[in-house]
């Protein structure tokens, strides 16, 4: 698809009312169209996750990506404010929910709206995916290779309290996750786990790995890229949320 689109720097109120920085890209045309949320993947908010903003947006989708390390170190580049985040202790999960329900609520009052709003995230994103398809009101999310969401007694901490499997009874939309057959965070054997207590509580889901793919194989510009399970994500990402948003 090839829909004229806009992109820009805005201001959304997240947790606790705080204004953080967001990158908004969507459709200029004057119909309604379904939003996504991007959560971005550890390295932060950086070119390639604004991209996939976009992407959105040349697809027909009102796309914003709310910066989750922005507190930590505003205006600094990336890798910078990441690197802060991660001394801190990571972003908490209550801070995330907040944050990405503060960007939920501005898509949903853009003119362009349809009132849908799904939620997709990489690495740590497709974790916080997990975590906020579970806690807030959206129509659908996808966790692309989320880690720690079937998490260790070691892997929590004040900031991030709850294993995010256990929240798996209170997901409040259909889900889609899409994993690597070599990944070892998630491993095969964490996602049939993920996939199993999604079964117990009757949720609404569709999980696929990909033969020959590990972690961040959606990510060109590194070399975990691969060619064909991008290509068959993309492809799957397009069918759900169409099924789901439009």
């Amino acid at each position: 698809m090839d829909i004229p689109m806009m992109a820009e720097s805005v201001t959304i109120f997240g947790h606790d009312g705080d204004e953080i920085e967001a990158y908004l890209a969507r459709p200029t045309s004057e119909v309604s169209y379904p939003g996504v949320v991007v959560i971005h993947h550890m390295p932060g908010y950086d070119r390639s996750t604004k991209e996939i903003v976009r992407t959105f947006a040349a697809y027909g989708y009102n796309a914003l990506c709310p910066n989750l390390h922005y507190r930590y170190a505003p205006g600094a580049k990336a890798t910078d404010a990441a690197a802060a985040a991660i001394e801190a202790g990571g972003v908490p999960d209550d801070q995330c929910i907040g944050d990405v329900r503060g960007a939920v609520d501005y898509l949903r009052a853009l003119p362009s709206s349809n009132r849908r709003v799904g939620v997709i995230g990489y690495c740590s994103g497709g974790r916080q995916a997990y975590v906020v398809a579970c806690s807030l009101d959206i129509d659908a999310a996808v966790d692309c290779y989320g880690g720690r969401v079937v998490a260790t007694p070691e892997d929590l901490t004040p900031a991030r309290p709850i294993s995010p499997i256990d929240r798996t009874p209170d997901l409040k939309c259909p889900l889609l996750g899409l994993f690597g057959a070599e990944d070892a965070n998630p491993s095969p054997e964490q996602t049939a786990q993920i996939e199993a207590a999604l079964r117990a509580n009757n949720k609404t889901y569709e999980f696929h790995t990909f033969d020959d793919a590990g972690h961040a194989f959606f990510s060109v510009d590194r070399p975990n890229y691969r060619v064909e399970a991008s290509k068959q994500g993309w492809k799957l990402i397009w069918e759900f949320f169409g099924r789901y948003l439009e």
